[in-house]
């Protein structure tokens, strides 16, 4: 029985092009800057976002760390919005790695305006922590995939800039994001000092996430990743899957989020409140409470038939789709979860 993993768009296993391109790559020692992949990938990904410089580590939650670390200084504090996946999933690491403490600023849409920034920066006493860093996230996981708007992105970035207060954008999603707006990834990073992104979710890449920024930002945070045990050796092979992700797995990111609509549409008909409303990109929340649906009933019950969900407590549920997942893969679910309700 074929297997629909609809869990997250980190279950994705490399396609045989891309196990090709790995068993052939060429390989060195990357602690030695010795690695010709990896720094093909590395020049790759900052001509893609318009920076200077890339950083390859095997993490998104690295990535994000690395940057924070390398940005600010023991004691201050980082602008993190509430629902964020660097506050939320990321173990505490900016106060145990960094010394630094998370400043969350609770929104409605997962956005950051210049103005909410401004109301939680402390006054310049000696007694209080400087802000030491901005993050925001593009698209942002809780809210359900949700696109930054560009313009308050431009806003936020231009405000920070004025404020001499360096941004760092958690672009794990950032393609997603590109995709769905019709704008090129450089666009929606234009303005921020570090962006990361990740090669393992939807792009398909088995490992990895990289750094963009300036190339004294990487030279700093080459420092950081070795201190986080993330300097890797003949790790092209490894690298070859993100090459190969980048240029072949970015425009079907479209269908992806052609799936996630039609089964966030027909959730909805049936009866789930669907957030968001309507399904932006590759990830949608339903709630199950208002047609008195236990979650992880449901979830049990679609186990058995094949199918993964991932449901977050008794009245909610994140579906995310992806390479493996196809159109007739959303038609058996569905029809599955109609079995269900009608049962």
């Amino acid at each position: 029985m074929n297997r629909i993993d609809l869990r997250s768009d980190t279950v994705t296993k490399p396609t045989d092009e891309m196990r090709k391109e790995m068993a052939e790559a060429e390989v060195g020692d990357d602690v030695y800057a010795e690695d010709p992949t990896v720094n093909e990938l590395q020049d790759l990904a900052a001509q893609i976002m318009g920076f200077e410089a890339g950083l390859f580590v095997p993490s998104g939650s690295m990535g994000n760390q690395v940057s924070i670390w390398t940005h600010t200084n023991s004691g201050e504090e980082v602008i993190v919005e509430e629902e964020s996946h660097v506050f939320n999933y990321e173990m505490g690491t900016m106060a145990s790695f960094s010394g630094v403490t998370p400043r969350p600023i609770r929104s409605s849409d997962g956005t950051l305006s210049p103005e909410r920034i401004k109301q939680e920066l402390n006054p310049d006493k000696y007694y209080l922590p400087e802000t030491g860093l901005i993050t925001l996230e593009n698209t942002h996981n809780n809210k359900g995939g949700r696109v930054y708007p560009p313009k308050k992105l431009e806003e936020t970035t231009k405000f920070a800039d004025e404020i001499g207060i360096p941004i760092h954008l958690d672009g794990a999603r950032i393609f997603n994001a590109s995709v769905a707006s019709g704008r090129e990834p450089s666009e929606l990073v234009q303005g921020f000092d570090s962006v990361m992104f990740c090669l393992s979710k939807g792009l398909g890449a088995p490992v990895g996430s990289m750094i963009v920024g300036s190339q004294e930002f990487i030279d700093r945070a080459l420092v950081g990743r070795k201190r986080f045990g993330g300097g890797m050796r003949q790790v092209g092979i490894l690298a070859a899957a993100g090459i190969y992700a980048l240029k072949n797995h970015v425009d079907r990111l479209e269908e992806d989020h052609a799936n996630a609509k039609k089964l966030g549409k027909e959730l909805k008909d049936l009866g789930f409140e669907l957030k968001p409303d309507p399904v932006e990109t590759n990830i949608l929340f339903v709630n199950t409470e208002q047609i008195g649906v236990n979650a992880h009933d449901l979830a049990d019950y679609l186990s058995e038939e094949g199918i993964v969900i991932g449901p977050r407590d008794a009245d909610n549920i994140r579906f995310v789709t992806h390479l493996g997942v196809t159109s007739d893969d959303i038609d058996s679910t569905l029809a599955e979860i109609k079995s269900y309700l009608s049962g």
